[in-house]
C-alpha cells in the first residue's frame, strides 16, 4: 500500500469515528526527544507539554488526525457528554 493509500484509509477511518458529541481525553505517555520535529510540533499543537499531562478536545476529524499522526506517544480516551448514553 503506497504511503497516500495509507493516509486515504486513516482518514475515512478518523473521519467514520469521528462523533460530534464527544469529548477526547489525550494524555502524552512518550517523550518526543529523538522524534522528528513534525511530531513534536503535532503535540504541541495538541496543546500537550509535559509527559502525563491530560488535554480534553473536542471529538473532530482534525483533531483525530492529529492523534492518528502520534498515536504511538499519546493516550486517547474517549470521554461521552452528560445525558447521552453509551453506545
Amino acid at each position: 500500500m503506497s504511503s497516500s493509500g495509507a493516509f486515504r484509509a486513516a482518514r475515512a477511518a478518523a473521519s467514520e469515528t469521528a462523533s460530534s458529541e464527544g469529548m477526547l481525553s489525550i494524555t502524552l505517555v512518550r517523550s518526543t526527544i529523538g522524534r522528528p520535529g513534525d511530531q513534536g510540533r503535532t503535540v504541541e499543537a495538541l496543546g500537550l507539554r509535559r509527559l502525563h499531562q491530560t488535554v480534553v478536545r473536542p471529538d473532530h476529524p482534525s483533531i483525530r488526525g492529529m492523534v492518528a499522526k502520534v498515536s504511538h506517544l499519546v493516550r486517547v480516551e474517549e470521554i461521552a457528554r452528560p445525558g447521552t448514553s453509551p453506545s
